[in-house]
């Protein structure tokens, strides 16, 4: 961008305008003249170019003028310069893929739909890193801790319900190894988002101690238990007419998952069908928001030196050519 520091004194241009009607109209009457009879005598001289002469030096006189009033008006090149610092939340997805995941009281079913949930609460942030953790009767890292959401994304579409060799819900430990990929983080900002449909019924901890210890690393848990009140459809394979529903209790420890938010300081969430479940990562989006502080700063570069060097140059050249070159003689 480019500005005058002192834009007023471009006022005094109206004096160059001013100054050329003054020497048409009052300047050429008093210039000194000889009058003769007739100009065919001094016609065919060669050289004679003083009036082109005198009028190249006029012009150069009032560039010299119109060059130092730009230069008095400071022209100067203006850069803004931004500085953004984002105070960034390390997050960790922790999804329940136990059998239990399958049931269709969500569409297409359970696990289908937190994943599209988990999608877009990972498209809304910015400049985060989040990691993806799946359990059942094991935990496992799906993508740790990053910023490349291309590739946790990917990675999320992979995930599926666990095989029936190592089903289960074992919370507490899914916590634990959670707290393992948060705790060497140097933000200040470390959350769990929990989602589960079950109880806890396998590993060697429980949820509470896990939630403790995460409470001890600054950890928050936001806890989601996902699952309609009563019973839900689960698809099940029959040898003899294929696929079939029965209709199964939805069993829940909402106590467990609710104690656990509250001992980290998170909050618990039920979400009973797609658009609670929705709204959920909505608000746990709002509520752990990236704090971005802006400073913004203006850096001015003089330019008054490019016209004031370039008016003084000439205005020597013109009092060395008046002085040497067109000289008066008495």
């Amino acid at each position: 961008m480019f500005e005058f520091a002192n834009p007023w004194f471009l006022l005094f241009s109206l004096l160059i305008p001013l100054a050329l009607w003054w020497q048409k109209r009052w300047g050429e009457k008093h210039e000194g003249t000889i009058q003769i009879s007739t100009i065919e005598s001094v016609k065919h001289v060669s050289g004679l170019s003083g009036n082109r002469k005198v009028q190249g030096l006029r012009f150069v006189k009032f560039a010299v003028l119109a060059l130092l009033i730009m230069a008095m008006a400071r022209p100067r090149a203006v850069l803004d310069l931004t500085e953004t610092s984002m105070n960034v939340v390390d997050i960790n997805l922790v999804l329940d893929i136990s059998s239990s995941m399958r049931a269709e009281d969500f569409k297409p079913n359970r696990l289908e739909a937190a994943k599209a949930t988990a999608r877009k609460f990972i498209e809304d942030r910015e400049g985060d890193r989040i990691g993806l953790l799946v359990f059942a009767g094991e935990s496992y890292i799906q993508c740790p801790l990053t910023i490349d959401y291309e590739v946790l994304l990917d990675l999320l579409d992979q995930v599926g319900i666990v095989d029936e060799a190592n089903d289960g819900t074992a919370i507490g430990m899914a916590i634990a190894h959670g707290i393992n990929r948060l705790r060497g983080s140097e933000t200040k900002n470390r959350i769990m988002v929990l989602l589960s449909d079950g109880s806890n019924n396998a590993g060697e901890l429980d949820p509470i101690t896990s939630a403790s210890f995460a409470k001890e690393y600054d950890i928050r848990i936001y806890a989601i238990g996902v699952g309609t009140r009563g019973k839900a459809p689960f698809p099940v394979d029959d040898p003899v007419i294929g696929k079939r529903y029965v209709q199964v209790p939805v069993e829940m420890d909402e106590q467990t998952l609710q104690q656990v938010a509250e001992t980290t300081g998170g909050k618990y969430f039920r979400a009973t069908d797609e658009e609670r479940l929705g709204e959920i990562y909505e608000e746990i989006n709002d509520l752990e928001r990236s704090e971005i502080s802006v400073k913004q700063f203006r850096e001015y570069r003089e330019l008054f030196g490019w016209l004031l060097i370039p008016s003084v140059a000439l205005m020597i050249g013109v009092i060395f050519i008046n002085q040497n070159i067109f000289r008066k003689r008495a």
